[in-house]
């Protein structure tokens, strides 16, 4: 009890994002507690999770940057996904049972990227019944576990772009880049019922989240052998979260009336859209990110602002 007392004293307000590398077999929560640990940081957060089957990029939060982790929940992905053609399973991965098992077509390159290419817009897609979310305040999959047959209805996601990488025996591997809210698992499965022999998601790695990509990551294992000073070397600035938001600069007066929770009414560009903004200003040391504002054409009211200490620790 000491000793975990003692190692708890030593952790620090550390502010910022480190953009981690997640290995696979590893969930999102035990690689943030082990980044936390080796930054001797306070408060951690992550940007939503990476099922512990998939490995690769996952932003993580710290400090004042947990403030703004929830933005980052919406922002576009992009994923390496391997098929296997020719298996189909009940969770739709490699963890599940194999619920048959059919012989591949002799396809053409051309009519297996005709396929892939339907897939492409809005499409309907309908969630794997083993997965987490909520039906009458129940996970789907408490019900599937319990053997109970549930009416999962499909919902509109929105797939960019999937390119064809290779097709080597029955392992199709794929780049996909997706919205919000799209089951790489379900898009394997679909795409095997309509190749018409089924398929399984093998594998998948993400390779980018909102404006990050995966080369920017650093390993779990190259952060675990850092010492503190130098995990926190790693750590993009706090605004690297709200970079795809509007900027706006205000001086030291306006500053101070936005910290305080006052609305303005600033001389900003006509064009300036309404909506989220990044907020910069002066305060009585630097010019930097003060936080996120709203604003409607004519008044810019705060929406979620850096404490003192955390301006003071930019």
């Amino acid at each position: 009890m000491v000793a975990a007392q003692q190692q708890r004293s030593s952790w620090q307000s550390v502010h910022g994002v480190m953009l981690l590398d997640k290995p696979r077999g590893c969930t999102s929560q035990t690689a943030l507690q082990q980044v936390r640990r080796a930054l001797r940081a306070e408060k951690a957060g992550h940007t939503g999770t990476l099922d512990p089957l998939a490995d690769g990029l996952l932003p993580l939060c710290f400090g004042a940057a947990t403030k703004f982790a929830q933005m980052h929940l919406d922002a576009d992905k992009a994923y390496r996904a391997v098929l296997q053609l020719g298996v189909t399973t009940t969770t739709d991965d490699g963890e599940g049972e194999v619920i048959e098992r059919k012989a591949l077509p002799d396809w053409g390159t051309e009519q297996l990227l005709q396929v892939l290419q339907g897939f492409v817009g809005t499409i309907a897609q309908t969630p794997p019944i083993y997965s987490a979310l909520k039906r009458a305040g129940k996970p789907l999959y408490a019900y599937a576990r319990a053997g109970q047959e549930i009416d999962v209805p499909s919902r509109q996601v929105r797939i960019d772009a999937i390119g064809l990488v290779s097709l080597q025996g029955d392992l199709l591997t794929l780049d996909v880049r997706c919205g919000k809210g799209t089951y790489i698992r379900a898009l394997a499965r679909d795409i095997g019922q309509q190749l018409g022999c089924g398929a399984h998601l093998a594998a998948l790695r993400r390779t980018a989240s909102g404006g990050f990509d995966i080369s920017q990551a650093c390993t779990l294992d190259a952060v675990r052998g850092l010492d503190a000073g130098a995990a926190q070397a790693h750590l993009l600035p706090v605004d690297c979260l709200v970079q795809g938001l509007p900027r706006i600069d205000l001086d030291a007066s306006q500053s101070a009336r936005l910290l305080h929770g006052q609305t303005l009414v600033p001389e900003l560009a006509p064009t300036l859209p309404s909506g989220q903004v990044r907020v910069h200003g002066t305060t009585p040391t630097r010019h930097s990110f003060l936080g996120v504002a709203h604003w409607d054409g004519h008044v810019l009211s705060p929406q979620r602002l850096l404490s003192n200490e955390e301006l003071q620790a930019q």
